[in-house]
């Protein structure tokens, strides 16, 4: 690994030096009875005489806070937080700095009760890097984590992807990435119930103490931990769409001063379809067709996967604290079904021949992950140290069985062709991270971090023939292959966040060097790789009045290739079409500037314009001469994108929330294919109408509606035309709050379903996708033992993890 000493001189260069304080201020630090930091408590200076308020403060993440600029005189400190009852001081004649040290709130039985009745509507806040969607006790909060990650303003999620606007997000639970591929973790959003959830942040501009390849991140936050004593619940869930599928699963939660335990086991078992009708033309010399393949492609999936994850913390005294938390996910099961069916056309739609493929995949694989943490609080202001170590086993085997018969222009059989494989792949991930964070006086902090990750893969495959003739297999050496890849990045980062009395800044610097070596063993090919990178980024918000706010944002970031894709494999999904990797990708490096403006509380403009260099596509290339298509991921030269936002969300009524989304925006897509330049581009919308109701006196029936419209965008080269989208949910709670009765209907219009245009250089294609969205679900959650009592779950970060993808 190579190393550059500017990464320390930055580390200290970025170290401010804090100023002359305050002749008069007073400080402390708010925790609970069980000695946990509360953070976002209010602290409010009152004159003495009429208790008229002078001055004032919130609690950072350390529960830390200052108030300074105080004048001589009498004064009284009040500290309120909801579920707690108010801290009241009296400080007469204050002629100087107090430190009034830990400040311990009591718990207020009464009002948490009162809360967990009435609390029923979201809400949502715009800060100037992030979005902040509030759910804690509402009707969302009755449903999955999936139906809220649905329902958050900005977030798309649809054909197996999360998306905000046109990115795929770094998707954290408490500030720690999830460590599961794109498909796990949305079956374990869906398979995890939302009670136990604060806040969804939609972050789209990241500080530097997250990784830089987190150009965009969804947070999902859950509640703090109130009360000892221990929790249960147990929860079911039964769905109809095109096949049924069900999961249910047990949450086990225990307190006390010392310790918090936490255990989920969840078994899914599904059964999803999908079916496409795709047309490739294929063209001669002059670009005019020659030839049209139109197929029809059947997929089913079966799963059954097992999910456990828990987390340990153990408070060792009011400064240390260790969590040990792991997550596993065990899928002994998967089998993946294709009928391909196609029929081939001259130019003038006359029938020449046809063939089918039935395809058969089976997979077994298993997901682990383990997390050692350590926090260390120093004295009172003087910060906290944190370090965090992980560890990700990861292991898929996949076996392939293919049959294609083919016909000729009569319908009459010509002849087979069959072949098998089997894929295997073996990853391990080692990560250790230091982080440090100063609170600064005058509502200020400063973190600093070091973090080095290494992660090894194993993959191999093997391809046999089967030889009609002989009724025997062939081994295949051409598309059989081993192949290697070793990376190791170690990053270093400051961040230094500051808030005055109208201008806030949150800015930071983050470095990684960045080693890779992938080896094909044979073919006897060695591809590597070594970049050192700057990734600043910078929040700045200027509020001149109460209501009116302007910011504007800026960061770089990095998106490496996934591991899958730089494996040199080809797979076959039948004789015409290939899946093949590619060992020479590079990093995707992505600028991305912000301007908004905040009027009042209820409506957010905003205007952004982000540049992504050697943007990474997997795109499908027909090759005209062989009547074959291979899809491939390739860095193409760029990609532009520039839009407009407008947000607004408000409470109709008491009973009535509700928040709109409308994006208008445009991506370029640039480069050179052979010869030819090419560029496309194209205008979208985004939009978003969503609803949710209280009913009833004790506002135990809720309801929320949602509707989403997107039209057609670019991807890729190609148009994905326009969709809607439809969702509604219905919770009632029953047995004095107990129990949850749920109902979803999603896709009631079907309209999920979509197409898919290709038309450049000599590339013409059309893919008409019906996917299983369409679908009714029936739910029901049962909680015993001390239900006020909130979890400590939450999911380690490793944004390694997220570049494991299923061989699909």
């Amino acid at each position: 690994m190579k190393f550059n000493i500017s990464i320390f001189c930055f580390l200290l260069a970025a170290i401010p030096m804090v100023g002359v304080c305050q002749e008069i201020s007073i400080s402390g630090t708010v925790k609970t009875e069980e000695n946990i930091p509360v953070s976002f408590a209010n602290a409010v200076l009152l004159s003495e005489s009429d208790s008229t308020v002078v001055s004032g403060a919130s609690t950072n993440d350390q529960g830390y806070f200052i108030i300074d600029n105080i004048e001589e005189g009498d004064y009284k400190l009040k500290i309120t937080f909801i579920g707690y009852n108010d801290y009241t001081k009296s400080l007469t004649e204050l002629t100087k700095h107090i430190d009034l040290g830990t400040i311990v709130l009591q718990e207020n039985s009464e009002t948490l009760s009162e809360v967990s009745i009435t609390a029923k509507k979201p809400t949502v806040k715009k800060e100037a890097d992030r979005l902040v969607f509030n759910v804690a006790e509402t009707a969302l909060s009755e449903g999955s984590l999936l139906d809220v990650v649905k329902s958050t303003p900005g977030v798309l999620v649809f054909d197996g992807k999360i998306l905000i606007k046109n990115t795929v997000p770094t998707v954290y639970i408490n500030d720690r990435k999830a460590q599961l591929t794109s498909s796990e973790l949305l079956q374990l959003l869906e398979s995890s119930p939302a009670n136990t959830i604060q806040s969804i942040e939609v972050i789209t501009n990241p500080p530097a103490n997250y990784d830089a390849e987190s150009g965009a991140v969804l947070n999902i936050k859950m509640t703090k931990n109130l009360a000892t004593g221990y929790r249960g619940s147990v929860y079911g869930n039964y769905t109809q769409g095109v096949f049924p599928r069900y999961n249910g699963g047990l949450n086990q939660y225990f307190k006390t001063d010392k310790i918090n335990v936490f255990a989920n086991y969840s078994y899914t078992h599904n059964k999803i379809n999908r079916e496409n009708d795709d047309t490739v033309f294929y063209l001669d010399q002059n670009n005019e067709i020659d030839e049209a393949w139109q197929s029809n492609i059947k997929r089913n999936t079966w799963t059954k996967t097992h999910n456990v994850n828990f987390n340990i913390d153990v408070f060792f005294n009011e400064k240390n604290k260790m969590n040990v938390s792991s997550n596993i996910l065990l899928t002994p099961y998967f089998k993946y079904n294709v009928n391909n069916n196609t029929n081939i056309y001259d130019e003038n739609n006359l029938f020449l021949s046809r063939f089918d493929t039935q395809s058969t995949f089976k997979d077994k694989k298993h997901n682990l992950d383990f997390d050692l943490g350590y926090t260390h609080t120093f004295n009172e202001g003087s910060g906290s140290l944190y370090y965090n170590g992980h560890f990700t086993t990861y292991k898929y085997d996949r076996t392939q069985e293919a049959l294609s018969q083919y016909y000729d222009q009569n319908n009459v059989f010509i002849n087979p062709t069959a072949f098998d494989t089997d894929a295997n792949q073996r990853t391990n991930i080692f990560t250790s991270q230091i982080d440090y964070n100063l609170p600064l006086k005058n509502s200020g902090s400063l973190d600093l971090g070091v973090k080095f990750s290494n992660v090894k893969t194993e993959s191999d495959i093997e391809k046999n023939d089967f030889d009609f003739n002989t009724n025997q297999t062939v081994f295949n050496y051409t598309y059989s292959n081993a192949f290697n890849y070793d990376e190791s990045v170690f990053a270093a980062y400051a961040n230094f966040n500051k808030d005055w009395t109208k201008w806030s800044l949150n800015a930071g610097l983050r470095v990684e060097q960045t080693d890779i070596e992938g080896e094909s063993l044979t073919t006897n090919q060695t591809n590597t790789q070594s970049y050192f990178e700057w990734f600043p980024t910078v929040s700045l918000k200027f509020q001149a009045s109460d209501n009116f706010s302007v910011y504007t944002n800026y960061k770089r970031s990095i998106t490496r290739p996934d591991f899958k894709d730089l494996n040199p494999f080809t797979f076959f999904l039948n004789d015409n079409t290939f899946v093949v990797g590619n060992p020479n990708l590079k990093p995707v490096f992505t600028d991305h500037y912000t301007f908004g403006t905040n009027i009042t509380e209820y409506f957010t403009f905003e205007a952004y314009y982000k540049r992504s260099q050697g943007n990474i596509y997997q795109l499908a290339r027909q090759n005209n001469a062989t009547n074959q298509i291979t899809y491939s991921p390739i860095n193409i030269n760029e990609t532009r994108e520039y839009g407009f936002d407008f947000v607004t969300y408000f409470n109709v009524t008491p009973s009535w929330f509700l928040y709109a989304v409308t994006s208008f925006y445009n991506i370029q897509d640039q480069t050179q294919f052979g010869q030819e330049l090419v560029t496309l581009d194209e205008w979208s919308n985004y939009s978003v109408l969503n609803n949710t109701f209280s009913f009833l006196k004790d506002k135990s029936l809720s309801v929320n509606a949602a509707i989403t419209y997107l039209s057609s965008y670019l991807y890729g080269f190609s148009v994905v035309e326009d969709r809607f989208l439809s969702d509604l949910s219905v919770t009632k709670s029953v047995f004095n709050s107990r129990g949850v009765l749920s109902l979803s209907i999603s896709d009631a219009l079907n309209k999920a379903d979509f197409k898919t245009s290709t038309q450049y250089d000599n590339q013409y294609s059309h893919y008409n996708t019906d996917q299983d969205t369409r679908y009714i679900k029936l739910g029901f959650r049962y909680k015993f033992g001390n239900i006020k009592l909130q979890t400590n779950e939450r999911h380690k970060s490793i944004q390694e993890v997220d570049r494991i993808k299923d061989l699909d």
